[in-house]
């Protein structure tokens, strides 16, 4: 990876980009190391490290967006399914699209284990999946991808799972799609600092 732009760039310039080709600005084992360096290094509660990632590059990523169109074609109206195929066709046109999994193995023993804090567990799971899909939509962004986050679950996890033969008791959180920017973000509104930001003994 010789992404020379900052951290706190890379999170400046994140943004939802739609519009994306099949153009990759960096190599397939590039994109590999990054997944790989954010599993190894994005923290989780308790080190339970119940992250679990599956990345679909190329043909494997346009199968899974055929695979939403599939399952969802019998669910949404009529009336309502072409505005649903223009957008999952928009994804399908991405490079690759990588899926969030939280396997529950790990988070269950801490359950059993620490009794007082089991209610808050699942949360703090969520939490954990939620630092990997951002550092990875920083690192996208800071190697020259457009990326967008999708949530399509859990009407694709079965299917999904069965196809790439992952576990069953695995939770799919979400689905962040990338690839070349072939378009701008839309213009993005803030809220001021000062209703956001709270600052003591400075």
């Amino acid at each position: 990876m010789a992404s020379s732009k900052s951290f706190l760039d890379a999170v400046k310039d994140r943004r939802s980009i739609y519009a994306l080709n099949k153009e990759s600005p960096i190599s397939d084992e590039a994109i590999e190391e990054l997944v790989k360096q954010t599993i190894l290094n994005v923290p989780s509660f308790f080190n339970t490290q119940s992250a679990r990632l599956v990345v679909l590059l190329k043909n494997e990523h346009d199968l899974f967006w055929d695979m939403v169109k599939e399952v969802l074609k019998p669910v949404v109206p009529d009336d309502q399914f072409a505005a649903t195929e223009q957008r999952l066709s928009m994804f399908r046109g991405g490079y690759g699209t990588i899926l969030f999994f939280e396997d529950p193995a790990p988070v269950n023993e801490l359950m059993a284990k620490y009794p007082l804090y089991a209610e808050h567990m699942p949360t703090w799971s969520q939490h954990g999946s939620a630092m990997h899909q951002f550092v990875l939509w920083a690192g996208l962004e800071a190697e020259g991808f457009g990326a967008n986050l999708q949530h399509y679950n859990p009407v694709i996890d079965q299917k999904a799972q069965n196809h790439w033969k992952i576990p069953l008791e695995w939770s799919l959180k979400a689905q962040l799609v990338f690839g070349g920017k072939a378009g701008e973000p839309s213009e993005k509104t803030r809220k001021p600092v000062e209703e956001r930001m709270f600052v003591y003994g400075k």
